[in-house]
């Protein structure tokens, strides 16, 4: 444990960061999986819709700064492309 004031209020503030993009990352996943789980069950309907959610959070991560813009681009492209190649 520190004993630095500052070095503290490090630890409780880097902790709040954490448990907050734990949240926005673990959000981003299961709005791809939920993607995903309509593809695979053939309703187009809900996988646009999950689809606008997914781009929602994926861009949320980008601006946190837990997901690089490239692999957003490219988790995009993929779900885009799995969704218009339905039926």
């Amino acid at each position: 444990m520190p004993n630095i004031k500052s070095a503290k209020k490090r630890i409780l503030v880097s902790a709040r960061r954490r448990e907050e993009n734990v949240l926005v990352n673990s959000s981003m996943k299961t709005a791809i999986k939920n993607v995903e789980k309509a593809v695979k069950a053939n309703d187009k309907e809900k996988a646009q819709a999950d689809l606008k959610i997914a781009f929602t959070r994926i861009d949320k991560a980008v601006v946190a700064k837990l997901v690089h813009p490239n692999k957003a681009a490219r988790l995009k492209s993929r779900l885009t492309k799995s969704v218009n190649s339905m039926e």
